[in-house]
């Protein structure tokens, strides 16, 4: 088996409400991973693309928070409505979309 193609971290921290920072998992990381590998699944790609869950990427006021590797691709402030463009874009024709990219 080769390797994959890109691999796709999406942070999925739960920080505790009290702590007075936000996470990641509290604005709905984990459906929007399961949502881009359901994606992914569907296109056919899912042994070409993995998308894992990753603990705190250090982007919490940016959350969710995900990075694409090879490229070192940061997105923050997505929503599930944004997927279909990152798959598009940055995860299959490596473009940057400006809107989400975490400086």
């Amino acid at each position: 088996m080769s390797g994959h193609k890109k691999h796709i971290f999406v942070c999925e921290n739960l920080r505790d409400e009290k702590s007075g920072r936000p996470s990641c998992a509290r604005r709905r990381s984990p459906e929007m991973r399961s949502a881009l590998k359901q994606m992914l699944k569907d296109k056919g790609l899912s042994n070409s693309y993995r998308v894992n869950q990753a603990g705190c990427l250090g982007y919490c006021e940016h959350g969710p928070a995900m990075v694409i590797y090879p490229q070192g691709i940061w997105y923050g402030h997505y929503t599930k409505d944004d997927l279909p463009e990152i798959l598009e874009a940055s995860i299959l024709k490596d473009k940057k979309i400006a809107r989400l990219e975490i400086k």
